[in-house]
């Protein structure tokens, strides 16, 4: 089953005289239960793609189908609507507020979905635990790791039981070590049957995803299935070894 399907996507914007095509015309599709990795240079488009899988831009001409929705034509409340029922975002730089604990900060996405108290706290808890950080629902951002923040970003992402799951450079602020971990973490997730699309300009990060795709000036450079999956556990047992 098709969880996105874009179609001759391209993407131009006007900057006074100018016009810049970030896209070209893009068909790509992603089947449920895949996990993919969008690559490519500084300027190849990777980041207009996945704001257009993820509905935060619309395609200039194009069709995009996510999860038998028609979603090029929708209006900015429409598109808000499917964000919040069908993605899940994770973010280089997490996105947490500051002033909301580890547990608030997951629940936030279920307030706007409808949840009463009790059950937003339940369900928060509950992705919480399946990141490994229920012993720190009560802390604030500031007083967790650069790791740690990043599970309650992708608990959050989780809570509302999402389509896909849209990991924009989530290894980007994390050292090496921290790296490996959350990406072990992916690894779980998509063992457990969750769509994962992931954008990385870094090669060592995308050698995690099951198929690659390889953005350049605007068009699908390659798309690949990746035969050499790196797991992050033997990464970090190289690491430990040295």
């Amino acid at each position: 089953m098709k969880i996105i399907e874009t179609s001759h996507i391209s993407r131009r914007y006007v900057m006074g005289e100018e016009v810049i095509q970030a896209l070209k015309d893009v068909s790509i599709a992603v089947s449920k239960g895949e996990y993919v990795a969008f690559m490519g240079p500084s300027g190849s488009g990777k980041s207009t793609l996945m704001n257009i899988i993820g509905c935060l831009d619309t395609p200039s001409t194009g069709r995009y189908i996510l999860n038998n929705q028609d979603v090029s034509e929708m209006s900015e409340n429409e598109l808000a609507t499917v964000r919040n029922k069908e993605i899940g975002f994770v973010f280089q730089t997490f996105n947490l507020l500051p002033r909301q604990s580890s547990l608030e900060n997951v629940a936030l996405p279920l307030i706007y979905a409808g949840y009463n108290k009790a059950d937003r706290i339940e369900k928060a808890m509950l992705a919480l635990k399946g990141v490994g950080l229920e012993n720190r629902a009560g802390h604030k951002p500031n007083e967790l790791s650069g790791g740690q923040r990043q599970r309650v970003a992708i608990a959050r992402a989780l809570v509302n039981d999402p389509s896909i799951l849209l990991a924009d450079e989530p290894t980007g602020n994390l050292d090496s070590k921290t790296s490996y971990e959350i990406m072990d973490l992916f690894d779980q997730l998509y063992s457990k049957g969750n769509t994962i699309v992931m954008v990385t300009h870094e090669d060592d990060i995308a050698q995690y995803a099951h198929r690659i795709v390889r953005l350049r000036d605007g068009l699908v450079e390659s798309d690949k299935v990746n035969t050499n999956v790196k797991k992050a556990k033997d990464l970090m047992a190289g690491l430990q070894g040295h």
